[in-house]
């Protein structure tokens, strides 16, 4: 999607919600590079610090209460998960990081494995780069955004649970973000908020990422 576009436009708002409309399925989940999948579709990833909320917006966007599966536990999903969403996108799940209840040579296998990906996926149009609204860009974070940059793969900041946010500090919290994502030369411009419980910014995120498919021929 270029700068240009303005998700908040009806026309696409509706193409949003007709995408997220189709069926989602599960399509596989690895924890080896060498079975990773090619579905053939543009591919949309979402990676965040473990427990950020990755699991419960996949489950928002797609309407979903248990496609994603959801835990308390950080660093419980350990591997890369795809799904076809009506064979129009490719939604791609990547293990949370920053992490500590995990193995070192663990941690050091699933960064690996995120990192390889991200570096040789054609099909990627985005990163969806989850970040808590209540704590900010994190150091674990601004590594996940070098690594994006020095890769080239355009990515944008989410950040989740924004209701946990008091209205007066929402605006802040936003320019904080902003401000330091402008200053990445693969970073998206525009931040999207969301709350996965309240469905703030769903529409919103739906649309935009419905762009991204509409920009590749079906078939």
């Amino acid at each position: 999607m270029g700068d240009d576009a303005h998700p908040n436009d009806g026309p696409d708002l509706e193409a949003g919600r007709l995408l997220f409309a189709q069926q989602c399925r599960f399509h596989a989940g690895v924890a080896d590079e060498t079975q990773i999948p090619h579905l053939g579709l543009p591919e949309v990833a979402f990676a965040g610090r473990s427990n950020v909320g990755k699991s419960s917006l996949i489950n928002a966007l797609t309407g979903h209460r248990t496609l994603a599966r959801i835990s308390n536990t950080p660093g419980r999903t350990q591997q890369i998960n795809f799904f076809d969403l009506g064979a129009r996108l490719a939604l791609v799940d990547l293990p949370g990081y920053g992490f500590a209840r995990a193995s070192k040579s663990s941690i050091r296998q699933w960064t690996g494995l995120v990192q390889r990906y991200l570096r040789g996926r054609r099909e990627l149009a985005r990163v969806c780069l989850l970040i808590d609204a209540r704590h900010g860009i994190k150091d674990s974070d601004r590594e996940v955004m070098q690594i994006l940059d020095v890769a080239a793969v355009s990515y944008q900041v989410v950040l989740t649970k924004i209701d946990k946010v008091a209205a007066g500090a929402r605006a802040g919290v936003v320019t904080a973000v902003s401000e330091e994502a402008s200053r990445r030369p693969a970073a998206y411009p525009r931040v999207a908020c969301t709350s996965a419980l309240k469905k703030e910014g769903i529409a919103e995120l739906r649309a935009g990422l419905a762009a991204l498919a509409a920009a590749v021929p079906n078939g």
